[in-house]
């Protein structure tokens, strides 16, 4: 007997939910916007319900944006907590789902669900320490150590490490409204459309936003590969959409951390060490149904 998995892609912008068991086996998806938490949740809900007799699913896994809870002893386990998308904060995630449904919920954030996805199916294959990072309207990170999922006291957020800022080169003092000039300050897409007045699809392929968006990159992975010591670090996100990006962020990266760390990996094959999601925009889903293989197991 074939068996079905659920997964919600639970992005601020869109909800995308479909069912399936990998990249070649998608057999119903539906996506809407994200508007408040009941109307979404409840189509999230109302999609599966629609299906439950065709495919009846084994589990469902949900990747969510965040922050959320991830601790399975605590009250809150499953919820959104504080975020600034209006009318979320203290969202119960997994129990509006839970509550149709008497299977496991995978539950984690978005960005640790694409990579998860990745190790199934994309460009972390057969890799067990890795990084994915995520750079859209936001920026946010997730981290494999040993073929593990890395939580913590709640989960990565590395879109909020502190990067250096040439105030003369830019003057643009960040848009994060907890730390200003971090990563996600500087060098999101909602940084770049302050700093230049223009969304970042409408700027030139040589406009100097770039360059200079390179070199925030490039910073923060800098940190990233210091802390983690990643095996491969994956780019994800409409930003990294821009063709020019990846050889500008590769090049600054091996200057900044000038031979320091000694592998060939870095020094001879950045360009296999830094790359885009083997599984393109279907990242985001398809991570989100690894999730629900995940808790099935």
């Amino acid at each position: 007997m074939p068996k079905y998995y659920g997964g919600i892609e639970a992005g601020g912008t869109k909800f995308v939910c479909a069912i399936g068991s990998g990249p070649d086996e998608i057999l119903a998806e539906n996506r809407f916007s994200t508007t408040s938490p009941s109307e979404t949740l409840g189509k999230s809900v109302d999609f599966f319900l629609h299906y439950k007799d065709e495919f009846p699913l084994e589990s469902i896994g949900i990747a969510s944006f965040g922050p959320i809870d991830l601790n399975l002893d605590s009250a809150t386990y499953g919820f959104i907590t504080k975020t600034p998308k209006s009318g979320w904060s203290d969202c119960d995630v997994v129990g509006a789902v839970s509550k149709y449904f008497k299977i496991p919920i995978g539950f984690d954030t978005d960005v640790n669900g694409a990579l998860l996805g990745e190790y199934r199916w994309g460009a972390a294959q057969n890799i067990s320490n890795c990084i994915y990072l995520t750079i859209g309207t936001g920026i946010g990170g997730g981290a494999m150590a040993g073929g593990n999922l890395v939580h913590g006291l709640v989960h990565p957020e590395m879109g909020h490490i502190r990067l250096q800022r040439d105030i003369e080169l830019d003057p643009f003092e960040g848009c994060c409204p907890f730390h200003g000039s971090c990563l996600e300050g500087l060098a999101s897409g909602t940084a770049i459309e302050r700093r230049w007045n223009q969304r970042a699809d409408t700027l030139e392929f040589d406009h100097p936003a770039w360059e200079l968006e390179a070199e925030y990159i490039a910073q923060g992975l800098h940190i990233l590969i210091c802390v983690f010591s990643p095996q491969r670090i994956i780019l994800g996100g409409g930003i990294m959409n821009q063709s020019q990006l990846f050889p500008k962020v590769r090049e600054k990266v091996l200057s900044s951390l000038n031979e320091y760390v000694k592998h060939d990996a870095i020094l001879e094959n950045i360009d296999t060490y830094i790359v885009p999601p083997g599984l393109g925009n279907r990242a985001g889903v398809l991570g989100a149904i690894a999730l629900a293989m995940k808790a099935a197991e």
